[in-house]
């Protein structure tokens, strides 16, 4: 799970977030909210993602300040339970 986060918080292409699914949802102005163990454990998902799926929350009066935030400065806005996972991964990374 810490290596997901990490993934979708962390992992970059010219700033913006790696995986299409996640930059989609950020572009939309959402907040990276849960990643949730063995939530897809169809083959296609143990397959696709270890059976990791990741739950976006759209806060409606947040969506414009988040959108720009994401498309002007590239900050991810999170949970702090993605946010926790993310530091797990740093301080244990050799990365």
């Amino acid at each position: 799970m810490r290596l997901c986060a990490w993934y979708l918080y962390g992992e970059k292409h010219r700033g913006y977030a790696l995986n299409p699914v996640a930059n989609f949802h950020l572009q939309n102005g959402s907040v990276m909210w849960r990643i949730n163990w063995m939530a897809d454990t169809s083959p296609r998902g143990i397959a696709a993602s270890c059976g990791m799926m990741v739950n976006y929350r759209y806060f409606l009066e947040d969506t414009d300040s988040n959108s720009a935030a994401y498309l002007g400065t590239k900050q991810i806005k999170a949970s702090e339970q993605v946010l926790s996972l993310v530091s797990q991964f740093q301080q244990n990374s050799k990365l």
